[in-house]
């Protein structure tokens, strides 16, 4: 690991911890997938060691549920907890409004089914992430569809001015599949404005199961930097 990942890694753990305080005793915890969101699961298991911490786990992907487990972490399902207290994950691009674009992990159907079902959705990550738009550096808007559905969904994102390509396994031949046994498409759209629109645009096309665009879903973003971690909340209208 060199210098630049060092204090990244750093800024993400820091971050992770921070929201981990929010964990209280009894609380149902939505966990989040990839690499930031690890560090919570990681430190959300310590504290149920150490301090007797008293949770359930609603993991977003089959990743975060081994996880869960390797951290012991208890873990339960929505359809025994329908209601989760808090989620702690991560983000991809975050804007100044804390809309998201999540997905780079493959899991963002799950992500934000569990999202919505929760009280409260904490985001974290590293100040890499902060833009002051949506999309900025060609940053890809991931969208979950239905394998049968990707002649249709590609074509419906080029009549919308964007640029699918399907996400393809590193190391293998064909495309990446979700735990829900769906493909992912990763369309450019350029700067997005309007990501609410382009929201309801996407749903809209038959055969997209969900988008990697989370508008007005975030309740406080914790932001690991080089020195210390920024907290913002919502701006409540």
């Amino acid at each position: 690991m060199n210098l630049k990942d060092d204090w990244i890694e750093k800024a993400k753990k820091n971050a992770a911890l921070r929201a981990v305080e929010q964990v209280k005793n009894g609380f149902v915890v939505g966990l989040g997938t990839g690499s930031t969101a690890a560090y919570a699961i990681e430190e959300i298991g310590k504290r149920v060691k150490r301090a007797k911490l008293h949770v359930l786990g609603v993991p977003t992907s089959y990743q975060a549920f081994l996880l869960g487990i390797r951290s012991g972490i208890p873990m339960t399902t929505l359809e025994e907890h329908p209601t989760v207290n808090l989620t702690i994950d991560g983000a991809d691009q975050i804007d100044h409004e804390l809309n998201l674009i999540k997905g780079m992990g493959g899991a963002l159907a799950r992500e934000k089914i569990v999202a919505h079902a929760s009280k409260k959705l904490v985001i974290v990550a590293d100040e890499n992430k902060k833009v002051k738009i949506l999309g900025e550096g060609n940053h890809s808007v991931p969208i979950e569809a239905l394998p049968f559905a990707i002649p249709l969904v590609m074509h419906e994102i080029k009549g919308m001015k964007g640029r699918p390509v399907l996400r393809e396994g590193k190391g293998r031949v064909g495309p990446v599949i979700t735990d829900n046994g769906n493909i992912i498409i990763d369309a450019n759209f350029g700067l997005i404005r309007k990501p609410s629109e382009l929201e309801i645009k996407l749903k809209r096309i038959p055969g997209v199961v969900e988008t990697g665009l989370f508008v007005g879903m975030a309740d406080v973003v914790y932001i690991g930097k080089r020195s210390g971690v920024e907290e913002i909340e919502r701006k409540r209208v």
